[in-house]
């Protein structure tokens, strides 16, 4: 039997605007088109995940447990939108700025694909049959090493960052797709 396939989404420039840090619902705004997108991949027999780096967590700016009630809440306003996220993955460390115990190298942090290949396992994914929506090349990198076929780098909010990382492209190993819209994801 195939597995199915699977959204991947990051968070903070993909389904909420990148404000910083964002970990409280007054400070939420979601990106036009996300509900859309996730109710058409839920229409679509596709399992939807977020997976999203939290240095927030690292550098000591909020806990765990304060991440943790945000994605409730979160999840609870995609339900009230008719759209269904299946899990939310996250990284809490840093290499660099991570603070006692969050303060490593792990398979989790993207560009590495350690939350894709737990969905994957999780839920019987089927990678060749999976979309990855992120807005920096760490992203797509993990979601090609974690064997991602379609990948998207959603530009819309800082249109000369992601002009920049483009750029880049010739060099990588792997083929993307640049959107500045929601819509344009299938």
């Amino acid at each position: 039997m195939t597995g199915v396939p699977a959204l991947f989404l990051d968070r903070d420039g993909v389904i909420n605007i990148d404000k910083g840090y964002v970990h409280k619902p007054e400070d939420c705004e979601f990106v036009d088109g996300i509900f859309d997108l996730v109710k058409r991949a839920n229409n679509n027999g596709y399992k939807v995940f977020v997976v999203t780096n939290q240095a927030g967590i690292a550098r000591g700016y909020y806990t765990e447990a304060q991440f943790l009630r945000f994605s409730a809440w979160m999840k609870e306003e995609f339900a009230r939108h008719q759209a269904h996220i299946d899990e939310i993955y996250f990284c809490p460390h840093h290499p660099v700025h991570g603070l006692g115990a969050y303060l490593t190298n792990c398979d989790c942090r993207k560009p590495e694909p350690g939350m894709f290949l737990k969905a994957q396992a999780a839920f019987n994914i089927d990678m060749a049959r999976s979309v990855m929506v992120g807005d920096n090349l760490s992203d797509l990198e993990a979601a090609f090493t974690a064997g991602v076929a379609q990948r998207y780098l959603f530009t819309w909010s800082h249109i000369k960052n992601s002009e920049d990382k483009s750029a880049a492209a010739p060099n990588l190993p792997f083929r993307f797709k640049t959107v500045s819209s929601l819509k344009d994801v299938i």
